[in-house]
C-alpha cells in the first residue's frame, strides 16, 4: 500500500555500522510512496557509500555543508523547508550529544537547526554507550524539545556483546511516521488493549482457534503509546514484535485472557477488546493426545466462554470500553446489537473472511456509538489505528 504517496522525507545517515540499516529503511519509504532525500554525516561515509542511497532514492545525496553548487541556492536551508518529516537513522550517540547541545558543524546538524518538520532519530550504539548518564541526559533533553525517539531494540551487537542499542527495525519508523498525527493525544490515560486469537485445548497437541493475526491489537497499542497513554497490552499468541514501552502480558485461551484482563483492571482504564476471543471452548479436553479412531467422525462438546467485554462493564471500574464486531454479514446490524447488549460505549464493525480483517497489512471500519456513525475508509492498519485512537480521544 502507499500510504506516504506525496509525502517528503528527509533521511540523515550518522557513522556507525548500523549505516547499512538506513539503505533499508530508504527503500521501505520509496516502496511505500514517499519522496525520499538523503544527508549523510563524514563519518556516515566510511560505512556506506553515497551511490547506495542515490540509487534507492533517486536524489543526489548531500554531505558537504559547503558544497558550493548546492549551497549557491542556500540548499541546507531549502533542504530544511523541504521536508515534512526528518529521520535520522542510525543516530549515534556524538550526534545525539551535538544536536541536545544545538551544534551546527556539518550539514545534516544546521538542517536541523532550520527546520520546522517533526523530526525522529533511531539511536544505535553499543549498548554502554546508550546507558550511560550523558547519553541519556541527552536524549532526555531531546525528548523534552519533542524530538521523538524510535528504539532502541536490544539484542546482539557488531562488537559481540548483548543489550539496547540496535537501531530500531524499519517498520517501527514507518510506523512512528503514520502516528505522529495522534502524539500526545492521550497523556494521562490508561490503556488496556486485547489483541490476537485465543487458542482452546482439544487435546496437549491440537486446539481451536481462528485467523486472527493480533496485527489490528498491536497497531492500536502502538498508537495509544504515540498519543501519550500508558498501554497494557494482554495478547494471545502472535509472532508480532511486542510494542516497546507497553506492558505485555501473554495468554494462551480465553479463560486466561478473562483472568488477566480482571487482574489487570483498574479504576479509569480505558479499555479496547480487539482479541478475537473464541465464543466456544471444549469442555473436556483429553490429558493425552487424541489418537485416530475407525469411525469417521469424532464429537466435540463445546460449551460457551465468558464474554470478557460484558465482565468489564459489569465491573465498573473502565472509564470508556470499546468492542470490535468482527462479521461476515449485516455488519453494522450486529455491531449495534452487541454495543447495545454489552453496554459498551464504542464498537468498530469490520468485514471479516475472505482476504478481509484478519491476518493482512489493511482494513477498514465503521466507528459506532449510541450518537453516531464514522466511516474509516481501508488504510494500513498502523495509520487505521490512529485514526480510531483519534477518535477515543474526542469522546474522552
Amino acid at each position: 500500500m502507499h500510504d506516504f504517496t506525496g509525502q517528503k522525507i528527509l533521511v540523515g545517515v550518522c557513522g556507525g555500522v548500523a549505516a547499512y540499516k538506513a539503505a533499508v529503511l530508504v527503500r521501505a519509504l520509496t516502496a511505500a510512496g514517499a519522496m525520499v532525500r538523503v544527508v549523510m554525516t563524514a563519518s556516515a561515509l566510511n560505512f556506506v557509500g553515497p551511490m547506495t542511497f542515490q540509487a534507492l532514492s533517486g536524489n543526489d545525496v548531500r554531505v558537504d555543508v559547503f558544497d558550493p553548487q548546492a549551497e549557491r541556492a542556500m540548499g541546507h536551508i531549502e533542504l530544511a523547508r523541504w521536508a515534512d518529516f526528518v529521520v535520522i537513522a542510525p543516530t549515534s550517540a556524538n550526534f545525539i550529544a551535538k544536536m541536545a547541545h544545538g551544534l551546527a558543524d556539518d550539514l545534516l546538524l544546521t538542517i536541523l537547526l532550520v527546520t520546522a518538520a517533526p523530526v525522529f532519530i533511531c539511536p544505535a550504539m553499543n549498548h554502554s554507550m546508550f546507558q550511560h548518564p550523558a547519553t541519556q541526559s541527552n536524549i532526555q533533553i531531546l525528548r523534552q524539545r519533542g524530538i521523538i525517539i524510535i528504539g532502541p531494540d536490544c539484542g546482539s551487537q557488531a562488537c559481540g556483546e548483548f543489550g539496547w542499542g540496535r537501531m530500531a527495525h524499519e517498520n517501527a519508523v514507518l510506523s512512528a511516521l503514520r502516528l505522529y498525527p495522534v502524539r500526545d493525544l492521550l497523556i494521562d490515560k490508561h490503556l488496556l488493549i486485547t489483541a490476537g486469537p485465543t487458542r482452546e485445548a482439544i487435546d496437549p497437541v491440537r486446539y481451536l482457534s481462528n485467523n486472527s493475526s493480533g496485527k489490528m491489537g498491536y497497531a492500536l497499542a502502538e498508537a495509544a503509546l504515540m498519543a501519550g497513554a500508558k498501554v497494557t497490552l494482554i495478547t494471545g499468541p502472535t509472532t508480532l514484535e511486542s510494542p516497546l514501552h507497553a506492558q505485555i502480558i501473554s495468554v494462551t485461551s480465553a479463560q486466561e485472557m478473562l483472568e488477566q484482563v480482571m487482574l489487570h483492571l483498574q479504576p479509569g482504564m480505558v479499555v479496547i477488546g480487539a482479541a478475537a476471543v473464541a465464543d466456544y471452548t471444549p469442555q473436556y479436553p483429553a490429558q493425552q493426545k487424541i489418537k485416530k479412531q475407525s469411525s469417521n467422525t469424532y464429537d466435540l462438546n463445546l460449551i460457551k466462554t465468558q464474554d470478557i467485554l460484558a465482565g468489564v462493564v459489569a465491573a465498573g471500574l473502565a472509564s470508556y470500553v470499546v468492542g470490535f464486531a468482527a462479521e461476515t454479514h449485516d455488519v453494522i446490524m450486529h455491531a449495534q446489537d452487541k454495543l447495545s447488549q454489552k453496554g459498551l460505549d464504542m464498537i468498530l464493525a469490520n468485514v471479516v473472511g475472505a482476504g478481509q480483517g484478519f491476518d493482512v497489512d489493511e482494513n477498514q471500519v465503521v466507528v459506532i456509538t449510541d450518537k453516531q456513525q464514522v466511516v474509516l475508509p481501508l488504510m494500513h492498519k498502523t495509520r487505521l489505528a490512529g485514526k480510531i485512537i483519534s477518535q477515543l480521544a474526542e469522546f474522552l
